[in-house]
């Protein structure tokens, strides 16, 4: 399974994402300009030790990615999306796509595409979103349910 951050800002979550990528044998694709530096030290604390045994690759952008995986399936996570994250049937070969912590995906291509657009449910009304490891962790476990890949 592929974890896709767009943009993250924020390195302690992208370091905590890299963790769950190493305990869960996903891949960690890293797109388009970061808010930090890959040695930055909240990025390695965060991942701990686990940061060398993480597979992660980088891309200029989400479009030079989808070229790279010609015929993969792409699910793009945003509250903006109506349709729920458990309704989706996830495969091992799924790329997962989570915008930056401060403005998600674009509502672009949120609308663009209806069926691979999918959110988290919250129901709370003072905050606008989970944490972006928080929202990872979430879909990942549930992908990996519905593939028994555990």
């Amino acid at each position: 399974m592929h974890i896709v951050l767009v943009e993250p800002e924020i390195p302690q979550n992208t370091g905590n994402i890299g963790r769950l990528c190493v305990l869960t044998q996903c891949q960690l694709h890293l797109v388009g300009p970061l808010g930090f530096s890959l040695s930055d030290h909240h990025l390695k604390r965060a991942g701990l030790d686990y940061w060398p045994f993480l597979t992660v690759t980088r891309h200029d952008s989400l479009a030079q990615l989808q070229e790279k995986a010609p015929g993969a399936r792409f699910y793009y996570l945003s509250s903006k999306a109506t349709r729920l994250y458990t309704e989706a049937g996830y495969r091992w070969e799924d790329y997962l796509v989570f915008g930056c912590e401060t403005r998600g995906l674009p509502r672009e291509l949120i609308e663009s595409q209806p069926q691979q657009s999918l959110k988290i449910p919250m129901w709370g009304e003072k905050a606008r979103s989970l944490n972006l490891s928080n929202a990872v962790a979430v879909v990942v476990y549930e992908a990996l349910r519905q593939i028994r890949k555990f």
